[in-house]
């Protein structure tokens, strides 16, 4: 009798329920349930407000590709990243993979922590976007309403601009247009006395 074969750490990944997400992270395969609300809402608004400007083109910037949780394949099948959102320089990037696994590096990558995601984001898949050469990572905290933007800078991150709040958002790769941080943050419900 052979013994029963081991599945890949891909494998794994693929066989994930519905509404669990993975990646393979240093070897190790990290699952997470699907986000909060606040958490896709801070995603949605994000992505819209690149998507005309940098996706779409809208008064004549475009040149991006820009995503919401893409596959990324920094190895295939061995180190698999899926950030909040992704965006490549066109020039770069200039076709989609006919797959779900995108092999070509972001340009930009933006991660939304949660409290179950922080230490990963942070720890884990921040020292792995720069070790692939990601140029630019933003980091946005919900719960803080905070958006953090760094650069990549001889393989270090530089932290290039901290916003909170309701502050207007310029930085870089997307400086060209102005960010209003307060329409991220959805409503707060009521403290009843």
């Amino acid at each position: 009798m052979q013994p029963a074969l081991q599945p890949t750490l891909y494998e794994s990944l693929e066989a994930l329920p519905e509404g669990v997400t993975g990646e393979i992270l240093n070897g190790q395969l990290h699952t997470h349930p699907r986000p909060s609300g606040a958490h896709v809402n801070v995603g949605s608004v994000l992505g819209g407000e690149l998507f005309g400007p940098f996706h779409k083109g809208s008064g004549g910037l475009g040149g991006w590709w820009i995503f919401d949780e893409p596959e990324l394949h920094f190895v295939r099948n061995v180190e698999v990243a899926v950030p909040d959102l992704a965006g490549w320089r066109r020039e770069r990037m200039p076709y989609l993979p006919e797959d779900q696994r995108f092999e070509v590096v972001p340009d930009w990558i933006c991660e939304i922590l949660s409290p179950s995601t922080a230490s990963r984001d942070r720890e884990i898949k921040m020292p792995l976007y720069a070790h692939y050469e990601v140029q630019y990572i933003w980091l946005i905290d919900p719960a803080k309403r905070m958006l953090e933007a760094y650069r990549l800078d001889a393989g270090t991150w530089i932290e290039v601009g901290r916003f909170a709040d309701a502050d207007q958002v310029t930085a870089p790769p997307f400086e060209a247009v102005s960010l209003d941080l307060e329409i991220f943050w959805p409503p707060q419900r009521p403290v009843w006395a």
